[in-house]
């Protein structure tokens, strides 16, 4: 006869696994106890057990590494990255839009606030780093390195040094989302050197050691994202970008 503890939906199966993990002070990284253990411990079967084990695995709380066992999953943003992607990729014409300006919005809350940190602690390491990419960002030609990548890794050197980790995660799982709409919002030369001026005035603000300045030059910035998102003629992403990014 199935056990009054077996017939629990999975999603309570996965929250006493949670449970063991806390109660045992596990870290990332570190080993679960065994399948049989957890059987033993829980009351459910294998089948319930694997089935609770999945969801959590694919939550990011678990990582099951076959011929290995079984660990406590490391921050991850790649379900939410996931999601978004694929509803930014369902959509057309002003859902695209929508999506992407909602994302830079919370860029634009996110990073307003940080670069005021940068800039009062920025050293001559980063201010050298974040300068060679600037100068690459304003070259032209097709010898120029690829704009979106040198914008990628300007915000990424950007924050590096404040440390926090839940931050640095989050700026770059909404960036790849917005990666996912830039097919459908083709960007032209015209806005890539309004781009590139405005890395150039966040950089000499960060240089200056002028906060204020940097919190307005990032503002700046990103009002000029949202203008090339309305003004952008959306388009469906072919299929073969879609399939590449799903």
């Amino acid at each position: 006869m199935t056990s009054e503890i077996e017939r629990r939906p999975a999603f309570d199966a996965q929250r006493q696994i949670k449970r063991v993990i806390i109660d045992a002070n596990l870290m990332p990284g570190d080993p679960l106890p065994t399948e049989v253990q957890l059987m033993d411990r829980l009351g459910i079967s294998r089948g319930s057990l694997r089935e609770a084990l999945k969801g959590l695995q694919a939550r990011g709380i678990v990582d099951v590494v076959h011929g290995r066992g079984m660990f406590v999953g490391r921050l991850s943003m790649d379900a939410l990255v996931d999601g978004l992607t694929f509803h930014t990729q369902l959509g057309a014409g002003d859902d695209h839009r929508r999506v992407a300006s909602e994302l830079v919005d919370v860029r634009d809350i996110l990073e307003r606030t940080l670069i005021e940190q940068v800039a009062r602690e920025a050293d001559a390491g980063l201010v050298r780093e974040l300068g060679q990419i600037v100068d690459q960002m304003e070259l032209t030609g097709e010898s120029a390195p690829p704009f979106e990548e040198l914008d990628r890794q300007f915000h990424t050197v950007l924050y590096r040094s404040i440390g926090n980790e839940v931050v640095t995660k989050l700026i770059r799982a909404f960036w790849e989302v917005l990666d996912a709409a830039r097919p459908a919002l083709p960007t032209s030369q015209d806005d890539r050197a309004e781009n590139a001026r405005h890395h150039r005035a966040i950089f000499e603000a960060i240089r200056a050691g002028e906060p204020e300045m940097a919190r307005e030059a990032m503002q700046q910035h990103f009002s000029g994202t949202h203008r090339w998102i309305q003004d952008s003629p959306a388009r469906r992403p072919a299929r073969l970008d879609t399939e590449a990014n799903i």
